[in-house]
């Protein structure tokens, strides 16, 4: 194959998109391999597509490998099968959904689950025809929020998601370590580096599940790592014991006057530089002493408010996505201005449980955080404008209608499994596999019969592969200043050959090369352009990120051809009597 630029699709741009946030984003647009067309939806030129299909290959290859069957289901999908399992609800806003011109109701699958159940309820009858795998590598379609990042997060992604179909819990867990293998020898051929954490199922439903993360700081994963143990799980799998309870020590809660102290920061400062708000063992107030109260407003699958406050020491923030995470399939939204109008019990920046809870003034949902130990004092807000209540006791003064562990995970945070202090880190979710179990095969009736002819549910596995986001995933790890990097097995080329100057001896030794190479199953981008200066050529091949760069010109005339390495930069003077040997050899190496 040979790519010659003079006539390739291909524009190169030396400014950065004005929308891009990641260096994913901003060289595979630099570079000519995407174009956006709306908000989350990009086209894929030659260069893009070429590595995306490579990707695609890959992971296909490892499926086959494994002795995964391939399928493929279309991406317009009736209600009906959505409905039985209450993902149609349940997804909320996030489905795009249409209706035909009879006016039934469709929706464009972001996965789909329903679909692989109904084949093999189909096909399927009988305990000797299971385990089975199945897989189809195809668009998916999410009405994202917030698409960002490139193709990193957006509303049209390419996935690779497989099933497998096991008659009992043995077989599932067999079926899930081969897909973890499979994931593992993808991974590694895409030359990604990744991290296995534990992970939270959410909309899959399920119980075991795991994540495979690419590190990166730009990605929107938070994970812990604990580097004496080896733990590894994403922060919205971690789970926090509910502390012991404490014997009281307080003296009687007490309210004081705390102006202009809206905030922890603020209430902290007033706290320590007052001494009738001294503390008793003449230590400071810190902000882990005061509780927090957080109003959030929750909204169910049927589109119903209610308000939801949540209690956490002062010195942490409640994480958005672990609170998601934990309400879902509810949603989560601010608590604005309007809601406190429609709460005056609620008042803003002096919030206590006083208020809160199925005992408070409110009527308000109070849930608290799992280190709030019962017996424990805390300075927290007295429902009052600048009034604060101080040795609040848990237990004692207050009550919550229950417990949710919602607030951020930190670095120096015990390990769960060693108790060592763990470290965060961010990833891009690559892969994450599913032990589903029968949800769906419960909702859709998929049974066969044992050995003994009576009829079982079948259990079932979920394992996605974004192959799209992968592309991404490997130009964030993959690139320097100058452009990207690719490693070979997905670049678009395996060299990148450049013909340099205005002699035609050196164009046409050039295109030699170029054939001589392509003749032996080297793929081959070939800088032929004319009237195009050495250093934007150059400047082309280093945003491009073909792994070895192969430059015709001026050393010719003593018969030699440099070549560069892209990822090193370090360079070579090949003769040209071998260049082609030389080229293959290294290539294949």
């Amino acid at each position: 194959m040979i790519l010659r630029m003079s006539t390739l699709l291909l524009r190169t741009l030396r400014d950065d998109p004005a929308d891009a946030e990641v260096p994913s984003h901003r060289l595979l647009v630099r570079a000519g391999y995407v174009r956006r067309v709306a908000p989350g939806v990009f086209s894929w030129l030659p260069l893009g597509y070429l590595t995306f299909r490579n990707v695609e290959r890959i992971v296909r290859e490892e499926m086959d490998g494994a002795g995964f069957q391939e399928v493929h289901f279309p991406a317009l999908i009736p209600k009906e099968p959505y409905e039985a399992t209450g993902r149609w609800t349940e997804y909320g806003d996030n489905l795009f959904r249409l209706q035909d011109r009879r006016g039934s109701d469709y929706l464009l699958g972001p996965t789909h689950e329903e679909l692989f159940t109904q084949m093999v309820k189909g096909e399927y009858s009988s305990y000797k025809d299971l385990p089975l795998v199945i897989y189809q590598i195809q668009t998916k379609y999410r009405d994202e929020a917030r698409p960002r990042a490139g193709i990193l997060r957006g509303r049209e992604f390419v996935m690779k998601d497989s099933y497998s179909f096991d008659v009992d819990d043995a077989g599932l867990e067999h079926s899930y370590g081969r897909h973890r293998d499979a994931y593992i020898s993808t991974f590694d051929r895409l030359g990604l580096t990744y991290v296995i954490v534990s992970a939270m199922s959410g909309a899959m439903g399920g119980s075991a599940s795991e994540e495979f993360l690419a590190p990166t700081p730009v990605g929107e994963d938070t994970f812990v790592r604990c580097p004496e143990c080896g733990f590894a799980a994403n922060v919205e799998a971690i789970s926090v014991p509910v502390a012991v309870e404490q014997p009281v020590t307080a003296g009687a809660a007490h309210v004081e006057n705390t102006p202009d102290t809206p905030t922890i920061d603020t209430l902290v400062e007033v706290s320590n530089s007052r001494p009738e708000l001294a503390r008793s063992d003449g230590d400071a107030w810190l902000a882990s002493d005061t509780l927090k109260n957080v109003i959030v407003m929750r909204v169910d699958a049927d589109g119903s408010e209610r308000p939801l406050a949540i209690g956490v020491p002062g010195d942490r923030e409640v994480d958005e996505r672990r609170l998601e995470a934990a309400v879902y399939p509810a949603e989560i939204r601010a608590f604005e201005e309007d809601d406190f109008a429609a709460n005056p019990a609620l008042v803003k920046g002096y919030i206590g449980p006083g208020a809160l809870g199925t005992a408070g003034t409110s009527g308000v949902e109070y849930l608290l955080d799992p280190r709030i130990a019962r017996g424990s004092a805390w300075i927290t807000g007295a429902n009052e404008p600048g009034r604060h209540v101080y040795d609040l006791v848990h237990g004692r003064d207050f009550e919550a209608d229950g417990t949710i562990d919602v607030a951020e995970v930190r670095a120096g945070d015990a390990c769960p499994q060693c108790q060592s202090p763990v470290e965060i880190a961010r990833g891009i979710e690559i892969g994450h596999i599913f032990q589903l179990g029968r949800k769906y095969a419960d909702a859709l009736g998929l049974q066969v019969q044992d050995e003994s002819g009576n009829l079982v549910t079948v259990t079932m596995g979920s394992y996605g592969i974004g192959v799209s986001r992968a592309v991404a995933a490997i130009a964030e790890q993959h690139h320097d200043d100058k452009g990207l990097i690719w490693p070979r097995e997905v670049a678009p080329a395996d060299l990148h050959v450049i013909a340099t100057g205005k002699d035609d001896a050196v164009f046409d030794f050039a295109d030699e090369l170029a054939s001589n190479l392509a003749g032996r199953d080297i793929r081959v981008l070939f800088d032929d352009r004319r009237g195009v200066s050495p250093g934007v050529k150059f400047n082309d091949s280093e945003l491009i990120g073909v792994p070895t760069i192969v430059v015709v010109g001026r050393g010719l005339a003593d018969g030699v051809v440099e070549v560069k390495d892209r990822a090193s930069g370090e360079r070579e003077d090949v003769d040209s009597a071998v260049i082609v040997d030389h080229l293959v050899s290294l290539v294949r190496s």
